[in-house]
């Protein structure tokens, strides 16, 4: 029986999509396997799937670019899951071609999971572990570092049940790791991200958001030394920083472009001077309830910008500012920032372009600052202008 590329496709979609929806939801992984690989061929195959095992000769001789095809299109990571448990061809197939899996759809036995999959997935490059509820603990990440040494990004977010045992796993076996996510993991100790930032040196971005025992001034002179490539930092709410931390970074990791300080109530105009100076990248700045900052840190930003249009009218400037704005602060956040003054925030408005307080493209947040209320961007002098400038935007 002949039958197309396309309706092999629909076909082995279909019964993927039934076997996940008949047992993987409801955490049953065992049987989804063992129902397909009884379905793999023969009379038995013909009854269950209405055919489809007779048409391949047995699931196994499905080619790997047909297999991988319909498992891009399903765009159901559960699928890969459950495709993986077939035969050992599809496994293998899977293992060679899938590069990115996501795990945040598991609810339960998330850990017995990663553990049990890990060694199918040899070539992954993108990771995403991030739980709704505590479920992974440092076994299976061990299992990810034993087998994935290939992996690019890993979003271990809100996985509160991790020690150190996991960053020195992913330093042994994750040595080119660009994108790493622990926010919410507050159990890492300084020393561990010490250790991880000697190893993976080519991180680009990196999420510390809550971890305030591994966010310590020492980690950071750590990435400085480690990690020039960096690119974005969150370290929001680690409240242990101070302004050492911070300038440190600016010196070491010029190429920063974003940097999240909210909350990190002891950091001074030093830490926004060092990175005015030492990140000509820039484009975003958080600074939300760093109360010790002042006019002499907006003044130092409007100084560094790249921008130098001042006094230019809106026409006149128009195609500049166009330009311009791919440089220079695109997002600053200062609410709750109570010592700064309106004429040092406006100074920082009128030297990006890109930053706004008008509504449509909200980008300098001053919330909970009631003495900013006079600071205005631009396109509330030309609201009209703005608009198209909007809809020329949203043209590309």
């Amino acid at each position: 029986m002949q039958i197309s590329s396309r309706s092999l496709v629909q076909l082995s979609l279909g019964y993927l999509k039934k076997m996940v929806n008949a047992n993987l939801m409801s955490g049953n992984l065992d049987n989804s396997f063992s129902a397909l690989m009884v379905s793999g061929g023969g009379e038995s195959g013909q009854a269950q799937n209405g055919g489809l095992g007779t048409i391949l000769s047995g699931w196994k001789d499905l080619p790997m670019e047909l297999l991988l095809r319909i498992i891009s299109v399903a765009g159901d990571d559960r699928m890969v899951v459950v495709a993986s448990g077939v035969c050992t061809g599809w496994r293998d197939a899977l293992g060679w071609g899938v590069t990115s899996l996501s795990f945040s759809w598991c609810q339960d036995h998330m850990n017995d999971l990663v553990i049990s999959l890990a060694h199918k997935f040899p070539k992954l490059q993108v990771l995403s572990l991030r739980q709704i509820k505590p479920q992974l603990e440092d076994s299976a990440v061990e299992a990810v570092a034993n087998y994935c040494h290939d992996l690019r990004e890993l979003d271990l977010s809100r996985s509160f049940r991790l020690t150190d045992r996991s960053l020195y796993a992913l330093a042994h076996g994750c040595l080119h790791l660009t994108r790493l996510n622990i926010s919410g993991s507050s159990n890492f100790s300084d020393a561990a991200l010490v250790y991880l930032t000697s190893q993976c040196r080519n991180l680009k971005c990196l999420n510390l958001c809550g971890c305030v025992r591994a966010a310590s001034d020492r980690a950071l002179q750590a990435i400085a030394r480690n990690c020039d490539q960096l690119q974005s930092l969150n370290l929001g709410w680690c409240d242990n920083i101070t302004d050492k931390g911070v300038t440190s970074l600016a010196s070491g990791c010029p190429e920063l472009r974003a940097v999240d300080l909210c909350g990190c109530v002891l950091i001074t105009d030093e830490s926004v001077v060092a990175l005015a100076n030492g990140c000509p990248h820039l484009r975003s700045l958080g600074l939300y309830y760093c109360q010790n900052i002042t006019d002499r840190a907006m003044y130092s930003l409007a100084a560094n910008s790249r921008v130098r249009g001042k006094g230019m009218s809106w026409d006149a400037g128009r195609s500049s500012r166009s330009k311009d704005d791919k440089d220079g602060l695109a997002s600053l956040n200062i609410s709750q920032c109570t010592a700064l003054t309106p004429p040092a925030v406006q100074a920082v408005c009128d030297s990006f372009p890109a930053l706004h307080t008008c509504p449509e493209r909200h980008s300098l947040i001053i919330s909970g600052c009631l003495s900013l209320t006079s600071v205005h961007c631009a396109c509330a002098l030309h609201p009209h202008r703005a608009g198209r400038a909007i809809l020329s935007n949203h043209a590309y």
